[in-house]
């Protein structure tokens, strides 16, 4: 077997400014507001993708090594290769990635993102049922969708912004997962922050023990309370337990930006937003909803790096892969590559309806195979929900810049922080 095809030091650099770099000044664990502006303005993952067209239309679409001092790391470019690497973790395509580990441990040590061998399979099964993976709707969704309306009736007409938007999804969010006590804590969300702005710089900043040790103790007492109508009532409050609730608000921060985004794209694409209506009133299940929100994901993913470690050497085409090589799989190649998606930069719900998303095997806006989210189905039907209760009645209009819109390719970088909308009764 021969080595990978390798990056030149020059191709490589290229790469950390172009894709890397961005990605991480953004905030991969806790986005970065003002960094998001600036990335906007220069529409940072435009230039990603191509920097990652070029090398493939130069490499191949084979994994490529990169000139990495001390570590083995190569770019998945090729869609079949991501679904392959996604399909075979956790082994030998662990998700328990180096640099993930580092970043992680910040707030949530045992978490499953960063679980080896039979803790894994112990903290995934957990998930799993806690969040029942594999049920279309969760039992406690009534319960959710009732938290969802009450919090979001508070938004009247007029201005609205992302720090008027956040604090009623955070009371929601609090509500959902330990019950209502928890609505008004923003004390232990706010710890969370902190410790996420801290995983952002991975292994390059100490471990925060003290404010780790605070978040997860508030939130073993919110477990200790947490009633039968939310989702960690009846869970425990043991320090294994925590860290995973840990992880579950990390989660439903994003799937607030991708409220508000695709609140945004609803605003501005009317045929979606009638469709969307006439699936609130039949009462069926919130289906093209659901499909809005799957493709404002694909369009600005929410996890644009996702990353595994090899857990032995591979052959991969004839060509050896060491073990403990990292692997990085950049969705919005996949999810915005023009030279094979017609679609690539339109707001195209239908997708996930007809069968066209689901024959791309690079197109994950909640990762898949058996390491893919084990909230996505919970996830979808709160976003639909907050989504449905925020359109039944009111349009809205977007006062900021840029303004996604039918006919005209949307944004590569989309900054939700930025975002202006106005309700209309």
């Amino acid at each position: 077997m021969s080595g990978l095809p390798a990056a030149s030091v020059a191709e490589t650099a290229q790469v950390f400014a172009g894709v890397v770099g961005p990605t991480l000044a953004g905030g991969v664990i806790k986005r970065r507001p003002r960094v998001l502006t600036v990335l906007e303005k220069l529409q940072a993952d435009a230039s990603a993708v191509r920097t990652l067209q070029k090398l493939r239309a130069e490499h191949g679409d084979g994994l490529l090594r990169l000139a990495v001092p001390g570590r083995s790391f190569a770019l998945v470019l090729s869609p079949d290769d991501v679904g392959r690497v996604l399909a075979e973790s956790p082994e030998p395509f662990t998700p328990a990635n180096l640099e993930k580990k580092a970043a992680l441990s910040q707030f949530q040590p045992h978490g499953v993102l960063i679980s080896d061998g039979r803790d894994r399979d112990r903290r995934r099964e957990w998930n799993e049922r806690a969040l029942e993976t594999s049920r279309p709707t969760h039992h406690l969704a009534p319960s959710v969708a009732a938290k969802a309306a009450e919090e979001f009736a508070t938004l009247g007409p007029g201005p609205l912004g992302w720090d008027a938007f956040a604090p009623v999804w955070w009371r929601m969010v609090r509500r959902i997962v330990f019950g209502d006590h928890a609505r008004d804590d923003q004390v232990t969300t706010d710890l969370l922050g902190r410790l996420r702005r801290a995983a952002n710089w991975s292994y390059l900043l100490p471990r925060r023990r003290r404010s780790r040790e605070e978040f997860l103790g508030r939130v073993r007492s919110l477990l200790a309370r947490a009633p039968s109508d939310g989702l960690a009532g009846g869970l425990g409050a043991g320090e294994d337990v925590a860290a995973q609730i840990g992880h579950w608000l990390f989660a439903f921060d994003a799937a607030g930006m991708v409220t508000f985004r695709t609140l945004a794209l609803l605003a501005t694409h009317p045929a979606q937003r009638q469709q969307a209506r006439q699936d609130i009133a039949s009462g069926d299940g919130l289906g093209y909803l659901r499909a809005c929100v799957l493709d404002t994901v694909r369009l600005w993913p929410t996890t644009p790096a996702i990353l595994r470690d090899t857990t032995k050497e591979l052959d991969w085409n004839g060509h050896r892969v060491p073990s403990g090589t990292g692997l990085l799989v950049f969705t919005p190649l996949f999810h915005r590559d023009d030279s094979r998606l017609p679609y690539a930069h339109s707001f195209v719900p239908e997708i996930w309806l007809d069968g066209r998303a689901q024959r791309e095997p690079a197109l994950v806006p909640f990762s898949a195979g058996p390491a893919g989210c084990p909230a996505k189905n919970l996830v979808l039907f709160t976003v639909s929900t907050v989504l449905a209760a925020l359109i039944r009645d009111r349009d809205y209009t977007v006062d900021s810049s840029p303004k996604p819109a039918p006919g005209r390719p949307l944004p590569m970088t989309f900054d939700n922080f930025s975002v202006r909308l106005t309700g209309h009764p």
